[in-house]
């Protein structure tokens, strides 16, 4: 692998927020996950749990509800009153309406996906016509004293049930009016507490309506008759959480102890074909409350305070043993939040609302392999920029000179100056930036630092000339005629000549900075691009897919290289498809043109291409340190993937020069730590 020295960086002091809603849509296995700094996140389940989608969140939406619509619409509502509309194609909010019913607490997408229904604070529940370009209005149903928490349909769309503070209201869609409403026990572990809050209902289409409350109990009702079938009592707090499974033999419930609960509809006995629901098995994959759940036909997923996002494979639906029936717990954003400025040395941290930049440590000790060095001069923290107005960043970006910063927002694009004068820096923010730079998804500087790389929201491609405090517009690459697809991800070549754009389908295109045109599109693949590249001196551009395919295509030829199609004949190791979280950032070393250095979460890699690749029966990576000389010799010419997973977890890994490392980690205590503090549970009977 080569020796290198490693600046560990663990003062990058990101928490990511909780997870307060999520919704699963079975068309298309797509999970959308809604934070509570307002951020929506879609994870293409079918392609390896990849966040192929990111909405930003903003200050003013604290999101309560989200669910999909037919033709694959989502809509979110929050506690600010107004129904959102999300543009799955350019990244965006396409429109927010105001349900004029207050705070909105519960939104439910009737089962033809054509109707939305709305819960809200002065206990009106809203009905709306979901048009090809947006919502209307429909009706009002009978008002409610109090707000409304929860919402579900029944299959069939001809009932309602509305979950409130101590009862359960039953409604008629036809006429809108109140058929039932069934009254919750307040008594709780034998007290009686003042309020029981109904956090989540689910209709059947047996009439069932099963509610879980804050007493701690999951109850089934009969709906014909507004009476109580069976009453079970699981958790010492708030049962806040609720999903279904489309066949209606399961579901799944969320405690505020940081528990899951699984549901199942099982025979009596062997030969009766009576069945009971049995509550077969808990899970305790979390250390706060499990705010949200949702129920795919594969797999129990949850999420809460702790900002994991879990996903809890059903063996008896997985068909084939291996990895896919491993559980995933996804923590940390699919996308970089660190940028680096080689040459100074600097880091740039991405906040939601601030930048951060830093000036690494240095050490004039020197030491064997494996020391830890001591610092003659410590890190500096040099920047905190905060942004102004209520929306979070979207990306951000400083140029390698460390001279420029650039930044964006949902409607606004930042850009400094940086003036260094010995210990001192100062800020000058380029003004009257053009219109069409309102939005980017991806900034990214030249490597010389004299263009800027802008992809934008609507799918075009901007060059910028930068100059001594000011700006000039060279060129925008229009997106593909009849299509509106955002790019996600930019890749420019060391000699600045080559652009490369992936968006948020599997196609990469590849453009020529000096000519100004589309000079070739790469081959599409079925799976979304998590990371890509170009090599010095060769233009080899470096594909990373979230299947852990790593592909290598010559820019000059048009082509995939010799050693991609060898690695594609051959295949990849068992082990290094199994990985499950995405190659985040790719880089080359300046020296070595056969070696390819890229990370994900858990493993840093150096692929070397000189040497024989490994196959299934190969030993992929020894954890045991090297014996001798001659192990640590036998070991770097074994095979072509070098790994260390001394660094985890991994937001952000590169070269500083040829014998340098940084390693930016967050160990997940430190974001626990600062975390609320869960609810205190008693154990061995204290």
């Amino acid at each position: 692998m080569g020796e290198f020295k490693v600046h560990r960086v663990r003062f990058f002091n990101y928490v990511p927020s909780g997870i307060r809603c999520v919704a699963y849509n079975n068309q298309s296995n797509r999970l959308a996950v809604s934070r509570t700094d307002g951020a929506v996140e879609i994870y293409n389940l079918s392609a390896n749990y990849f966040q192929e989608k990111f909405f930003p969140g903003h200050e003013s939406r604290a999101t309560e509800a989200l669910c999909w619509a037919k033709g694959q619409r989502l809509f979110s509502a929050g506690l600010n009153g107004e129904i959102i509309e999300y543009d799955l194609q350019a990244l965006n909010v396409k429109y927010a309406m105001d349900a004029f019913g207050g705070p909105i607490w519960s939104m439910a997408a009737s089962p033809s996906g054509s109707q939305l229904l709305v819960g809200c604070e002065d206990g009106s529940v809203k009905l709306f016509q979901i048009t090809p370009d947006k919502i209307q209005f429909e009706r009002n149903f009978d008002r409610q004293k109090s707000r409304i928490l929860s919402l579900s349909w029944r299959p069939s769309g001809t009932h309602i049930a509305a979950g409130s503070i101590d009862y359960i209201c039953v409604f008629d869609v036809q006429s809108g009016s109140a058929i039932h409403k069934m009254l919750v026990d307040r008594q709780y572990m034998g007290v009686s507490k003042r309020k029981c809050i109904i956090w989540g209902v689910a209709f059947l289409s047996d009439g069932t309506v099963i509610s879980v409350d804050s007493a701690g109990k999951v109850q089934f009702w009969d709906s014909a008759t507004g009476t109580l079938v069976k009453n079970h009592l699981i958790a010492n707090a708030d049962v806040q959480s609720i999903a279904i499974s489309d066949q209606e033999d399961s579901f799944v419930v969320g405690t505020a102890e940081g528990t899951v609960f699984h549901f199942q509809l099982v025979s009596v006995t062997s030969s009766s074909s009576e069945k009971q629901w049995v509550r077969t098995k808990p899970f305790q994959h979390h250390t706060h409350d499990v705010r949200a759940v949702a129920h795919s036909p594969t797999a129990l997923i949850s999420g809460g305070t702790d900002t994991h996002l879990v996903i809890r494979p059903l063996m008896e639906k997985v068909e084939v043993k291996n990895y896919d029936a491993a559980l995933r717990k996804i923590t940390f954003p699919h996308r970089c939040l660190v940028s680096c400025a080689k040459k100074k040395q600097l880091l740039l941290f991405q906040f939601a609302h601030h930048l951060e930049l830093w000036r690494l440590g240095s050490t004039v000790a020197t030491g064997k392999h494996g020391d830890t060095l001591p610092l003659s001069k410590n890190a500096d923290h040099l920047l905190h920029l905060k942004t102004k107005g209520p929306e979070n960043i979207i990306c951000s970006c400083i140029s390698p000179c460390g001279s420029w910063i650039a930044y964006s927002t949902a409607s606004r694009f930042f850009l400094y100056r940086l003036n260094y004068d010995h210990d001192n820096i100062s800020l000058q923010r380029v003004s009257k930036m053009p219109a069409f730079l309102r939005s980017a998804l991806h900034i990214l500087f030249s490597e010389d630092s004299s263009k800027l790389f802008v992809a934008s929201n609507q799918g075009s491609l901007h060059i910028i000339r930068l100059l001594e405090g000011s700006f000039k517009h060279l060129h925008t690459f229009q997106p593909q005629s009849g299509t509106v697809e955002s790019m996600c991800l930019l890749a420019v070549s060391p000699d600045g000549n080559w652009l490369a754009a992936s968006g948020t389908s599997a196609g990469v295109h590849v453009y020529s900075v000096k000519h100004l045109k589309l000079h070739c599109t790469v081959p599409a693949y079925n799976f979304p691009v998590t990371a890509l590249a170009i090599a010095p001196k060769t233009n080899n551009l470096v594909i990373a897919h979230s299947d852990q395919q790593v592909f290598e295509y010559s820019i000059p030829h048009k082509q995939y290289t010799e050693w991609s199609r060898t690695i594609q004949k051959q295949g990849f190791h068992h082990l290094w498809l199994q990985r499950d979280t995405p190659i985040t950032h790719i880089s080359f070393h300046p020296k070595r043109p056969m070696h390819i250095l890229l990370h994900d979460a858990y493993m840093f890699c150096i692929i070397d291409k000189s040497l024989p690749l490994p196959n299934d029966k190969t030993l992929l990576y020894n954890p045991l340190p090297p014996t001798n000389e001659s192990d640590v010799i036998r070991r770097r010419t074994a095979h072509a993937f070098k790994i260390s997973k001394i660094y985890k977890p991994l937001l952000f890994m590169d070269l500083l020069d040829e014998r340098t490392l940084v390693a930016v980690e967050r160990p997940l205590d430190d974001i626990i730590a600062q975390l609320p503090p869960p609810i205190k549970k008693k154990k061995f009977g204290t």
